[in-house]
């Protein structure tokens, strides 16, 4: 029992994970610190440079987990950057910056998507204020990337609901708190009372243990996990 428990905890983890390294938590502070610290002194480039140099690897590896395409996600990544530009003057700090971070490039997937799907492909745009920047982190981010042992994991993860698939990345590979996670879902960019954070919260947390159990059955029928002799 206890080795098949194991088995089926990395399977999800492994499922969850694109394989591009999260900044530690006292990286992290450092890094919100910063950001803030430009902002107050008007530096927006300056903080967004920062904000998208020390996400930004992060937020493209969970595109491209989404997306299942680099191309896709680099479009996509294009707009985030943008949307984080012109968003950050007036972030509230009501939630991390990293939780917001997600909220935005969630949302530009979303209208990737409505676009892609109205008028066909998209194109990439290279002319926006932190181009330069955006381009480094995604040159950066491919050399992080690992494919072929990770292939069956991630087969795995894409037959699941792109709201699951957001869920078990950004909860399992990401470690995003409870209520960060639920500002991500709800895609608010503006900040969320208490009770809707809370609300939400709970609603992720029963739908966390159902995709638990979904990614289980799925490896067990891949052969990822072997059943209990």
């Amino acid at each position: 029992m206890q080795r098949s428990s194991r088995a089926s905890a990395s399977v999800v983890h492994e499922a969850a994970s694109d394989i591009v390294r999260s900044v530690d938590d006292a990286a992290r502070a450092e890094l919100e610190a910063d950001v803030k610290r430009r902002l107050e002194a008007n530096d927006v480039r300056g903080a967004a440079t920062a904000a998208l140099r020390g996400y930004g690897r992060e937020i493209f590896g969970f595109l491209i987990a989404i997306h299942r395409s680099e191309q896709d996600a680099a479009d996509v990544f294009s707009t985030f950057s943008e949307d984080l530009w012109k968003g950050l003057p007036k972030f509230a700090w009501s939630c991390t910056l990293r939780a917001w971070s997600y909220t935005l490039a969630r949302n530009a997937s979303y209208r990737w998507r409505r676009r892609a799907k109205n008028k066909g492909e998209v194109p990439f745009d290279s002319s926006g204020p932190l181009a330069d920047v955006a381009q480094q982190v995604r040159t950066e981010t491919r050399s992080w990337l690992k494919t072929e042992q990770k292939d069956r994991f991630a087969a795995i993860r894409a037959t699941l609901p792109e709201e699951d698939q957001t869920l078990l990345i950004l909860r399992v590979d990401r470690g995003l708190a409870w209520e960060d996670l639920a500002q991500v879902m709800l895609g608010e960019e503006k900040p969320l009372d208490e009770a809707t954070l809370k609300k939400e919260s709970a609603r992720l947390r029963k739908r966390f243990q159902l995709v638990k159990e979904k990614l289980v059955e799925l490896g067990k029928k891949s052969g990822l996990i072997k059943p209990k002799e």
